[in-house]
């Protein structure tokens, strides 16, 4: 896979890495048989008990423990450590089963710059606090998002139809979604528009100047609309990061 020049935006393999992570711990969290779902990824990725205990440096009798329902339920670090496991011994032969699984194209993932889902909601206000953006329209800015997007939006409103641009929520629509390199952004407010989903809140990022029909998009759909003039991407990126889990 071809990794971003950008150091510090994460690759097409992070991306498809941390969603996967999460899918596969939110499952084992929320089945009344966690064991049966650690034991269901296992054989999805062909990895034996034994090479499974190795990597994650746990008994293989734990791990068959957990399988069978002799213990129970993992306890968070257990978790992390299996999951980490089953995911870095899928990459090292090539991780070409967790491409499969992967909501992204391999052309859309180049558009995302950085998507995050939160442990807690958080207010919109607080949200565009941190990331140092100004609102243009009147909203309720008191609502709370769930994640955020960062799209590059050259490359995701040129190249590609509403139905592959509705996989940039990710696991939620209540989110912020933040278009960079956007000119006007009646572009990505005209996409929305045309979308059945809906985001909590735009950020239109590098512009001063918001078009009329933006405006009157955000308005009709009772999005929050803010910009984000003068900052860096990668600076937001690197806040948004460092405030929100």
């Amino acid at each position: 896979m071809k990794k971003r020049d950008d150091n510090n935006l994460p690759s097409e393999t992070e991306l498809m890495k941390n969603e996967l992570e999460k899918r596969i711990a939110g499952e084992i969290v929320l089945s009344e048989n966690p064991g049966n779902v650690i034991k269901k990824w296992r054989n999805l990725f062909k990895i034996s008990q034994k090479e499974l205990s190795k990597n994650a440096n746990i008994t293989p009798s734990v791990i068959s423990d957990y399988e069978s329902c002799r213990r129970k339920s993992p306890g968070i670090g257990i978790i992390k450590k299996i999951i980490n496991s089953l995911i870095s011994i899928e990459f090292s032969r090539g991780g070409n089963i967790i491409k499969e699984f992967s909501p992204y194209s391999g052309s859309l993932i180049n558009a995302i710059l950085d998507i995050k889902e939160f442990t807690e909601p958080v207010s919109i206000k607080r949200f565009c606090n941190v990331a140092k953006c100004s609102f243009v329209n009147k909203c309720n800015i008191n609502n709370e998002i769930f994640g955020y997007t960062v799209i590059d939006s050259l490359t995701a409103i040129i190249n590609f139809p509403p139905s592959e641009l509705v996989k940039i929520y990710g696991s939620t629509t209540e989110r912020a979604l933040i278009f960079t390199k956007v000119s006007t952004g009646r572009s990505p407010m005209v996409a929305i528009r045309v979308t059945e989903l809906k985001p909590r809140l735009v950020v239109l990022h590098g512009i001063r100047d918001v078009d009329d029909i933006a405006l009157q998009i955000a308005d009709v759909e009772n999005i929050p609309l803010a910009i984000s003039e003068k900052r860096d991407i990668k600076d937001i990126i690197k806040d948004l990061r460092k405030n929100f889990t």
